[in-house]
């Protein structure tokens, strides 16, 4: 029966004691997310594109070195 009982305390709790967000508070959030995902993502773009001139840099004196 402890199984029963799992299901039905589970079933309750989602039911009455889980506060689910409003359509508002769910959009506000997701587009939190969705600028956060971007910038991020702008972030290690910048980052990427540092490092490749960083590294085209290096490669290239170490080129006419040997």
């Amino acid at each position: 029966m402890k199984p029963i009982n799992y299901i039905r305390e589970s079933y309750n709790e989602l039911v009455h004691k889980v506060s689910w967000p409003t359509k508002s508070e769910l959009a506000n959030s997701a587009a939190v997310v969705l600028i956060a995902s971007v910038i991020l993502s702008l972030i290690v773009w910048l980052m990427d594109l540092a490092f490749e001139e960083i590294m085209t840099i290096i490669y290239g004196a170490l080129g006419k070195l040997f």
